[in-house]
């Protein structure tokens, strides 16, 4: 029972530093290293690891052991482009089949996110607007009834996450987040499902396109010389 408390401990440790990008993309994993760190056996760590390989978040490359999932502009169009499938559907079927439940939900949801500040830390760490914001998107599709959609919704949005907030220290360009999301909101809970979702898909593919645009280390991008901005404006611009 201790192993398998020390091992959820290393995971979720580990698992938030990859998504704050405090471990960068293809950053060695030692088994040894992380044993030491928080006080658990190897084979506890090795079980967190392959679990968060199991997320697509750390790559097993034999005989180097465990290093942190490269991010790629590649990848990033692939998973965005399924993220719209899945997200828009999802949001449609919740707009069809919610109730007032789910309106408080999605009314709730949206105002903690209005009311929620951004305070950035010199990682560039969101804690509780992260939070608030999943919360909200998620509070959108709660009402979709199809456990599988919503599962593998879950899985994409915490890959795009990643990309996310790991970008926030390259990003340039500024947007209002908090407008877009007070107009999906409204779209939807004035039940109409297509102004819904093309706001939806609008919403995500400007992120994807503000972090295509970033100084963020793909593997196949090309660095820029100039640095970044200040990260308080970062943060406004790549939510989504």
């Amino acid at each position: 029972m201790q192993g398998k408390k020390r091992s959820s401990e290393v995971y979720e440790s580990v698992r938030g530093e990859i998504l704050d990008g405090l471990k960068p993309p293809r950053a060695r994993l030692r088994i040894d290293l992380l044993s030491d760190k928080f006080g658990a056996s190897l084979g506890a760590v090795r079980e967190a690891l392959v679990r968060l390989s199991a997320e697509g978040l750390v790559v097993s490359e034999p005989p180097k052991g465990f290093i942190v999932a490269s991010i790629s502009i590649s990848d990033l169009d692939d998973l965005t482009e399924t993220r719209l499938e899945l997200e828009c559907r999802c949001l449609r079927l919740s707009i069809e089949r919610g109730d007032l439940a789910w309106e408080g939900r999605v009314v709730g949801a949206l105002h903690q996110l209005l009311r929620t500040p951004l305070h950035p830390s010199p990682e560039g760490s969101y804690v509780d607007w992260a939070q608030a914001h999943r919360s909200f998107h998620d509070a959108l599709v709660s009402a979709c009834e199809s456990r599988w959609r919503l599962k593998l919704r879950e899985q994409l949005f915490t890959q795009a996450e990643r990309y996310r907030r790991f970008a926030l220290p390259h990003q340039r360009s500024l947007r209002d987040v908090d407008e877009e999301h007070r107009a999906i909101a409204e779209a939807a809970l004035a039940r109409k499902a297509d102004l819904a979702a093309d706001l939806a898909a609008g919403h995500l593919r400007r992120t994807a396109e503000l972090l295509r645009g970033s100084n963020a280390p793909f593997d196949d991008g090309q660095p820029r010389a100039d640095p970044p901005p200040r990260v308080e404006a970062a943060a406004m611009a790549v939510a989504s």
